[in-house]
Protein backbone atom coordinates (compact mmCIF):
# COMPACT_ATOMS: atom_id res chain seq x y z
CA UNK A 1 0.00 0.00 0.00
CA UNK A 2 1.74 3.40 -0.75
CA UNK A 3 1.62 6.33 0.83
CA UNK A 4 -0.45 9.13 -1.57
CA UNK A 5 2.53 11.39 -2.40
CA UNK A 6 4.26 8.18 -3.88
CA UNK A 7 1.23 7.02 -5.51
CA UNK A 8 1.26 10.52 -7.45
CA UNK A 9 5.19 9.88 -8.49
CA UNK A 10 4.54 6.13 -9.28
CA UNK A 11 1.28 7.52 -11.42
CA UNK A 12 3.85 10.35 -13.14
CA UNK A 13 6.28 6.98 -14.21
CA UNK A 14 4.15 5.28 -15.62
CA UNK A 15 2.64 8.67 -18.08
CA UNK A 16 5.85 10.01 -18.76
CA UNK A 17 6.24 7.84 -22.23
CA UNK A 18 2.36 8.19 -23.16
CA UNK A 19 1.34 11.27 -25.38
CA UNK A 20 -0.75 12.98 -23.06
CA UNK A 21 0.45 15.88 -21.36
CA UNK A 22 1.06 16.13 -17.78
CA UNK A 23 1.32 18.18 -14.49
CA UNK A 24 2.47 17.47 -11.23
CA UNK A 25 0.60 19.77 -8.71
CA UNK A 26 1.89 20.83 -5.58
CA UNK A 27 0.27 22.74 -2.34
CA UNK A 28 2.94 24.93 -1.98
CA UNK A 29 1.58 27.71 0.76
CA UNK A 30 -1.75 27.98 2.67
CA UNK A 31 -3.55 30.94 4.46
CA UNK A 32 -6.48 30.15 7.35
CA UNK A 33 -8.34 26.79 6.85
CA UNK A 34 -7.18 24.14 4.05
CA UNK A 35 -8.48 20.68 3.29
CA UNK A 36 -4.58 19.82 2.20
CA UNK A 37 -1.50 20.66 3.83
CA UNK A 38 1.65 21.93 2.08
CA UNK A 39 3.63 19.27 0.40
CA UNK A 40 0.20 17.71 -0.98
CA UNK A 41 0.37 16.45 -4.71
CA UNK A 42 -1.72 15.59 -7.53
CA UNK A 43 -0.75 14.15 -11.12
CA UNK A 44 -2.86 15.15 -13.88
CA UNK A 45 -3.09 14.18 -17.39
CA UNK A 46 -4.11 16.23 -20.17
CA UNK A 47 -7.16 14.09 -20.64
CA UNK A 48 -8.25 14.48 -17.14
CA UNK A 49 -7.50 11.53 -15.40
CA UNK A 50 -5.86 12.64 -12.31
CA UNK A 51 -4.29 10.94 -9.11
CA UNK A 52 -3.75 12.66 -5.76
CA UNK A 53 -5.32 15.16 -3.99
CA UNK A 54 -4.90 18.94 -3.26
CA UNK A 55 -8.23 19.97 -1.63
CA UNK A 56 -11.35 18.26 -1.04
CA UNK A 57 -12.25 17.97 -4.58
CA UNK A 58 -13.70 21.08 -6.14
CA UNK A 59 -10.25 22.61 -6.97
CA UNK A 60 -9.33 19.53 -8.18
CA UNK A 61 -12.20 19.67 -10.82
CA UNK A 62 -11.27 22.89 -11.88
CA UNK A 63 -7.81 21.67 -12.57
CA UNK A 64 -9.45 18.68 -15.05
CA UNK A 65 -11.03 21.56 -16.23
CA UNK A 66 -8.30 23.30 -17.48
CA UNK A 67 -6.30 20.06 -18.80
CA UNK A 68 -9.40 19.49 -20.78
CA UNK A 69 -9.27 22.57 -22.18
CA UNK A 70 -5.75 23.26 -23.22
CA UNK A 71 -5.41 26.32 -20.48
CA UNK A 72 -2.11 24.86 -18.52
CA UNK A 73 1.29 25.76 -19.48
CA UNK A 74 3.45 23.46 -21.30
CA UNK A 75 6.78 25.01 -21.28
CA UNK A 76 7.28 26.45 -17.46
CA UNK A 77 5.50 26.24 -14.21
CA UNK A 78 2.76 27.88 -13.83
CA UNK A 79 1.41 29.78 -9.94
CA UNK A 80 -1.94 29.83 -9.16
CA UNK A 81 -3.91 30.98 -6.21
CA UNK A 82 -7.78 29.33 -5.10
CA UNK A 83 -9.99 31.01 -2.81
CA UNK A 84 -8.64 34.93 -2.36
CA UNK A 85 -12.02 36.15 -2.37
CA UNK A 86 -14.90 34.98 0.29
CA UNK A 87 -16.84 34.09 -3.43
CA UNK A 88 -13.67 32.02 -4.94
CA UNK A 89 -14.08 30.13 -1.51
CA UNK A 90 -17.38 29.27 -1.77
CA UNK A 91 -16.99 28.54 -5.29
CA UNK A 92 -14.19 25.86 -4.53
CA UNK A 93 -16.03 24.59 -1.38
CA UNK A 94 -12.66 25.91 0.80
CA UNK A 95 -13.56 25.95 4.38
CA UNK A 96 -14.19 30.04 5.54
CA UNK A 97 -11.11 32.00 5.00
CA UNK A 98 -8.93 29.32 2.96
CA UNK A 99 -6.45 29.73 0.34
CA UNK A 100 -4.04 27.35 -1.32
CA UNK A 101 -1.20 28.57 -3.27
CA UNK A 102 -0.54 25.41 -5.91
CA UNK A 103 2.37 25.32 -8.53
CA UNK A 104 1.86 23.46 -11.36
CA UNK A 105 4.76 22.30 -13.15
CA UNK A 106 4.44 20.15 -16.56
CA UNK A 107 6.52 16.99 -16.29
CA UNK A 108 5.79 14.85 -19.99
CA UNK A 109 9.80 12.79 -19.95
CA UNK A 110 10.50 14.01 -16.99
CA UNK A 111 13.69 11.48 -16.23
CA UNK A 112 14.14 12.83 -12.34
CA UNK A 113 10.68 11.24 -11.42
CA UNK A 114 12.31 7.34 -11.70
CA UNK A 115 15.41 8.81 -10.00
CA UNK A 116 13.38 9.94 -7.20
CA UNK A 117 11.47 6.72 -6.90
CA UNK A 118 14.68 4.95 -6.85
CA UNK A 119 16.20 6.70 -3.76
CA UNK A 120 12.53 6.38 -2.06
CA UNK A 121 12.72 2.69 -2.71
CA UNK A 122 16.31 2.65 -0.90
CA UNK A 123 14.98 4.55 1.87
CA UNK A 124 16.75 7.92 0.70
CA UNK A 125 15.01 11.46 2.19
CA UNK A 126 15.39 13.30 -0.87
CA UNK A 127 15.52 17.13 -1.29
CA UNK A 128 13.90 18.21 -4.44
CA UNK A 129 14.83 21.23 -5.86
CA UNK A 130 12.56 22.62 -8.78
CA UNK A 131 13.41 26.05 -10.82
CA UNK A 132 10.33 27.47 -11.59
CA UNK A 133 11.53 29.39 -14.85
CA UNK A 134 13.09 26.68 -16.18
CA UNK A 135 11.60 23.24 -15.18
CA UNK A 136 15.02 22.20 -14.32
CA UNK A 137 15.58 19.53 -10.87
CA UNK A 138 17.78 18.42 -8.88
CA UNK A 139 17.86 15.49 -6.19
CA UNK A 140 19.90 15.74 -3.44
CA UNK A 141 20.34 13.62 0.13
CA UNK A 142 17.94 15.79 2.85
CA UNK A 143 17.51 15.25 5.99
CA UNK A 144 14.06 14.41 7.82
CA UNK A 145 14.28 17.00 10.37
CA UNK A 146 14.08 19.65 7.24
CA UNK A 147 11.12 21.53 6.33
CA UNK A 148 8.55 19.47 4.14
CA UNK A 149 8.10 22.29 1.84
CA UNK A 150 10.26 25.53 0.92
CA UNK A 151 8.95 28.43 -1.87
CA UNK A 152 9.14 31.54 -2.79
CA UNK A 153 8.82 33.05 -6.86
CA UNK A 154 11.53 31.31 -8.03
CA UNK A 155 12.23 27.91 -6.52
CA UNK A 156 10.43 25.30 -4.99
CA UNK A 157 11.77 22.44 -2.57
CA UNK A 158 9.73 19.54 -1.73
CA UNK A 159 10.73 16.32 0.81
CA UNK A 160 10.26 12.97 -0.08
CA UNK A 161 10.25 9.63 1.29
CA UNK A 162 9.69 8.20 4.62
CA UNK A 163 10.28 10.62 7.20
CA UNK A 164 8.97 8.68 10.19
CA UNK A 165 9.96 5.07 11.44
CA UNK A 166 8.13 2.39 12.94
CA UNK A 167 9.62 -0.54 14.49
CA UNK A 168 7.01 -3.51 15.12
CA UNK A 169 7.60 -6.30 17.54
CA UNK A 170 6.63 -9.95 16.54
CA UNK A 171 5.69 -10.62 12.60
CA UNK A 172 1.97 -11.78 13.34
CA UNK A 173 -1.26 -11.14 11.34
CA UNK A 174 -2.15 -7.63 13.73
CA UNK A 175 1.84 -6.42 12.04
CA UNK A 176 1.20 -7.51 8.76
CA UNK A 177 -2.28 -5.10 8.89
CA UNK A 178 -0.23 -2.54 10.65
CA UNK A 179 2.76 -2.39 8.57
CA UNK A 180 0.64 -2.08 5.45
CA UNK A 181 -1.24 0.76 7.03
CA UNK A 182 1.37 2.63 8.08
CA UNK A 183 3.31 2.74 4.97
CA UNK A 184 0.51 4.61 3.74
CA UNK A 185 0.92 7.27 6.15
CA UNK A 186 4.53 7.79 5.38
CA UNK A 187 6.13 5.39 7.81
CA UNK A 188 9.09 3.15 6.72
CA UNK A 189 8.25 -0.24 8.76
CA UNK A 190 10.86 -3.10 10.34
CA UNK A 191 9.45 -5.63 11.66
CA UNK A 192 11.55 -7.81 14.52
CA UNK A 193 10.52 -11.32 15.11
CA UNK A 194 13.35 -14.00 16.02
CA UNK A 195 10.90 -16.57 15.98
CA UNK A 196 12.01 -18.56 12.71
CA UNK A 197 8.82 -19.79 11.77
CA UNK A 198 6.91 -16.36 12.29
CA UNK A 199 9.61 -14.66 10.23
CA UNK A 200 8.61 -17.75 7.12
CA UNK A 201 5.00 -16.33 6.83
CA UNK A 202 6.19 -12.44 6.58
CA UNK A 203 5.07 -11.40 3.09
CA UNK A 204 4.71 -7.52 3.14
CA UNK A 205 6.18 -6.04 0.75
CA UNK A 206 9.12 -3.08 1.31
CA UNK A 207 9.61 -3.89 5.16
CA UNK A 208 12.44 -4.67 6.69
CA UNK A 209 12.76 -7.71 8.64
CA UNK A 210 14.61 -8.30 11.70
CA UNK A 211 15.59 -12.20 13.28
CA UNK A 212 17.47 -10.39 16.13
CA UNK A 213 16.16 -10.14 19.45
CA UNK A 214 13.84 -7.42 20.52
CA UNK A 215 16.39 -5.54 22.86
CA UNK A 216 18.92 -5.59 20.79
CA UNK A 217 16.81 -4.81 17.28
CA UNK A 218 15.55 -1.51 19.47
CA UNK A 219 19.29 -0.41 20.25
CA UNK A 220 20.24 -0.50 17.08
CA UNK A 221 17.41 1.49 15.44
CA UNK A 222 18.48 4.49 17.74
CA UNK A 223 14.89 5.56 17.86
CA UNK A 224 14.36 9.46 17.71
CA UNK A 225 11.84 11.59 18.09
CA UNK A 226 9.95 10.67 14.49
CA UNK A 227 10.13 6.56 15.89
CA UNK A 228 7.22 4.83 17.06
CA UNK A 229 7.98 1.07 18.51
CA UNK A 230 4.70 -1.53 19.00
CA UNK A 231 5.83 -4.62 21.26
CA UNK A 232 2.72 -6.96 19.45
CA UNK A 233 3.89 -10.81 20.12
CA UNK A 234 2.01 -11.66 22.77
CA UNK A 235 5.03 -13.18 24.07
CA UNK A 236 5.81 -11.12 27.72
CA UNK A 237 9.17 -11.93 27.27
CA UNK A 238 9.70 -11.04 24.15
CA UNK A 239 7.68 -7.93 24.40
CA UNK A 240 9.12 -6.99 27.78
CA UNK A 241 12.62 -7.32 26.42
CA UNK A 242 11.77 -4.70 23.30
CA UNK A 243 9.97 -2.29 25.87
CA UNK A 244 13.20 -2.24 28.75
CA UNK A 245 14.93 -0.57 25.32
CA UNK A 246 12.17 1.47 23.70
CA UNK A 247 10.88 3.27 27.01
CA UNK A 248 14.29 4.22 27.52
CA UNK A 249 14.50 6.12 23.81
CA UNK A 250 13.87 9.06 22.16
CA UNK A 251 10.20 7.49 20.49
CA UNK A 252 7.82 9.44 20.41
CA UNK A 253 5.23 6.13 20.60
CA UNK A 254 5.95 3.37 22.42
CA UNK A 255 2.92 0.47 22.84
CA UNK A 256 1.95 -3.05 23.66
CA UNK A 257 -0.83 -5.09 22.92
CA UNK A 258 -2.88 -6.47 25.47
CA UNK A 259 -5.67 -6.32 27.67
CA UNK A 260 -5.61 -3.74 30.58
CA UNK A 261 -4.93 -6.36 33.08
CA UNK A 262 -2.05 -8.15 31.18
CA UNK A 263 -0.37 -4.27 30.95
CA UNK A 264 -0.99 -3.63 34.61
CA UNK A 265 1.07 -6.94 35.27
CA UNK A 266 3.65 -5.44 32.42
CA UNK A 267 4.15 -2.56 34.65
CA UNK A 268 4.61 -4.11 37.21
CA UNK A 269 7.30 -6.39 35.44
CA UNK A 270 8.69 -3.03 34.07
CA UNK A 271 9.36 -1.59 37.57
CA UNK A 272 11.40 -4.22 39.00
CA UNK A 273 14.05 -3.03 36.04
CA UNK A 274 15.96 -0.23 35.79
CA UNK A 275 13.44 1.85 34.58
CA UNK A 276 12.07 5.22 36.29
CA UNK A 277 8.01 5.75 37.07
CA UNK A 278 8.18 8.10 34.11
CA UNK A 279 9.75 5.87 31.50
CA UNK A 280 7.28 3.48 32.05
CA UNK A 281 4.45 5.82 32.43
CA UNK A 282 5.09 6.88 28.70
CA UNK A 283 3.84 3.25 27.87
CA UNK A 284 0.69 3.39 25.99
CA UNK A 285 -0.81 -0.17 27.05
CA UNK A 286 -3.34 -1.20 25.64
CA UNK A 287 -2.05 -0.16 22.69
CA UNK A 288 -4.31 2.17 20.19
CA UNK A 289 -7.72 3.97 20.94
CA UNK A 290 -10.25 2.59 22.92
CA UNK A 291 -12.64 2.25 19.87
CA UNK A 292 -13.81 -1.61 20.63
CA UNK A 293 -11.43 -3.21 18.19
CA UNK A 294 -10.97 -6.44 17.90
CA UNK A 295 -10.13 -7.71 14.88
CA UNK A 296 -6.46 -7.75 13.38
CA UNK A 297 -7.48 -5.23 11.07
CA UNK A 298 -9.12 -3.25 14.08
CA UNK A 299 -6.77 -3.07 16.06
CA UNK A 300 -3.91 -1.56 13.62
CA UNK A 301 -6.37 1.01 12.62
CA UNK A 302 -6.99 1.92 16.32
CA UNK A 303 -3.14 1.66 16.78
CA UNK A 304 -2.92 3.98 13.96
CA UNK A 305 -5.43 6.56 15.25
CA UNK A 306 -3.70 6.75 18.27
CA UNK A 307 -0.08 6.98 16.44
CA UNK A 308 -2.20 10.14 14.16
CA UNK A 309 -3.47 11.75 17.81
CA UNK A 310 0.06 11.72 19.26
CA UNK A 311 1.80 13.31 16.34
CA UNK A 312 -0.96 15.93 16.08
CA UNK A 313 -0.11 16.87 20.35
CA UNK A 314 -3.83 15.87 20.80
CA UNK A 315 -6.05 13.78 23.45
CA UNK A 316 -8.63 12.01 22.98
CA UNK A 317 -10.60 13.94 25.41
CA UNK A 318 -9.74 17.00 23.13
CA UNK A 319 -11.33 14.98 20.26
CA UNK A 320 -14.24 14.19 22.23
CA UNK A 321 -15.21 17.55 23.09
CA UNK A 322 -14.49 18.70 19.26
CA UNK A 323 -17.01 15.78 18.19
CA UNK A 324 -19.39 17.08 20.89
CA UNK A 325 -19.49 20.89 19.67
CA UNK A 326 -19.96 19.94 16.00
Amino acid sequence: MDSVDLSVLKTLEAWRDEAHPAWLVTVVETFGSSPRPPGAMLALRADGRAVGSVSGGCIEDDLVRRAQSGELLNDRAEKVVYGVTAEEARRFGLPCGGTLRLVIEPVRGAAWVGELLERIRAHRITRRCLQLATLQVALSDADKREAEVAYDDDTLVTLHGPRWRLLIIGAGQTSTYLAQMAQALDYEVTVCDPREEMRAAWNVPETQLLATMPDDAVLAFAADARTAIIALTHDPKLDDMALLEALKSDAFYVGALGSKANNAKRRERLALFDLAPGEIGRLHGPVGLAIGSRTPPEIAVAILAQLIQVRSGRTQEQDQRAACAV
